[in-house]
């Protein structure tokens, strides 16, 4: 999938309306690409697949971890490993990660953002929504 340029910002935390075609709705606004929701607001994120998923790319991640207690990362539509180290990162700043299809992850934070729980997400575009 092509990857989109990390300019596109949202400055809150908003709920996911919808995903697929290769992008997400939210507030009323729609955004073609992969996506990272944080405390800091909803941002462009250029990661196209798992494999993709680096330190650099969740540097924006690390460096809001003090304002979340779960991070979901939608992996697309097929769930794969992530890279340990990622994972023992964010564990070392008391972040819990799930990594999970992108659907589950979208569900999942829209519930606990909900409850207005220390949710983060970083999600992968797919083009059909599972």
């Amino acid at each position: 999938m092509p990857k989109a340029p990390e300019t596109g910002y949202y400055p809150q935390q908003a709920p996911i309306d919808a995903y697929g075609n290769g992008g997400f709705r939210f507030a009323s606004m729609s955004h073609r690409g992969s996506l990272l929701c944080l405390p800091t607001g909803m941002h462009a994120w250029s990661v196209g697949s798992p494999g993709e998923l680096t330190f650099d790319s969740l540097a924006p991640v690390l460096d809001v971890a003090d304002r979340l207690d779960v991070l979901f990362i939608g992996l697309g539509n097929e769930i794969s490993a992530i890279d340990p180290a990622i994972r023992q990162a964010l564990r070392e700043r008391g972040v819990i990660v799930e990594a999970v299809a992108t659907g589950s992850a979208v569900r999942t934070y829209n519930v606990l953002l909900a409850e207005e729980r220390a949710v983060g997400a970083a999600l992968i575009a797919v083009e059909n929504a599972r």
